[in-house]
């Protein structure tokens, strides 16, 4: 069985996070590790509190699962602080991971703000590099090309200016967008832009969907899939988990 690395947060509430990682490379049949960032007391409407994880036990945490299960894809969710960016920056390259797929969380669904502006500018300058994907929906977009998005004609433009700070590949999700029957995701190579269109869901709970999406291309990813493919797979099992 091939494995998979996620260094994210714990939902209590079992939607999102850590939890909702898990679930889904089981679904895709691969075994996941955890690195555990932050442990959060939060349900579906909204995050009460959250303890964050010494940046020195995250490193530790990788260290220990490297030197046995060694998974050589890696996704990350989210990172709480600086200090965590910095560690994660630090293993990923002392241990040379090439797939990294980036989740960029910053605010929760519920709304609760999840990096300071020091943490999101050492994400940028310092993980986004390293990433062979990163999956910002359109706020975290907007944030990390520095522009507002009303369309799609601008998620383009923000996942040229994404590509542009070293990420490899770039999937701007585009359920915020409103004004639209469907849900257009913009994946972005480098070269070629494609348009992964589904309708969109209706639903009172999406809590989750990001760290499931991101966990799904880690797990097509380690299966042997092109990055595309893999975004492609996980748009679908998305979209089916919930409807």
């Amino acid at each position: 069985m091939n494995n998979v690395l996620t260094i994210a947060g714990s939902d209590s509430g079992g939607g999102a996070g850590i939890q909702a990682d898990l679930q889904t490379f089981h679904d895709f049949g691969v075994y996941g590790a955890t690195a555990i960032t932050a442990m959060t007391a939060q349900n579906r409407q909204r995050v009460g509190a959250i303890f964050k994880s010494p940046a020195n036990f995250v490193a530790e945490q990788v260290d220990f699962i490297m030197a046995d299960i060694n998974p050589y894809v890696w996704k990350t969710g989210m990172l709480v602080n600086k200090a965590i960016i910095k560690t994660v920056v630090k293993k990923a390259e002392q241990y040379s991971i090439k797939s990294l797929v980036i989740d960029p969380v910053m605010v929760s669904t519920s709304g609760t703000r999840l990096l300071t502006t020091d943490s999101i500018k050492c994400l940028i300058e310092s993980l986004i590099p390293l990433s062979l994907v990163v999956t910002p929906n359109i706020p975290e977009a907007e944030v990390l090309a520095g522009k507002k998005i009303n369309n799609i004609a601008d998620m383009k433009k923000a996942a040229v200016i994404i590509h542009h700070l070293g990420a490899k590949n770039v999937v701007v999700k585009g359920g915020h967008l409103t004004n639209n029957f469907k849900a257009v995701d913009i994946f972005f190579d480098g070269r070629k832009f494609h348009e992964l269109a589904s309708k969109r869901i209706v639903h009172r709970h999406l809590h989750g969907g990001g760290c499931r999406f991101a966990s799904a291309i880690a797990a097509n990813i380690v299966e042997g899939d092109t990055v595309l493919a893999a975004v492609s797979k996980a748009k679908r099992y998305l979209h089916q988990f919930f409807t």
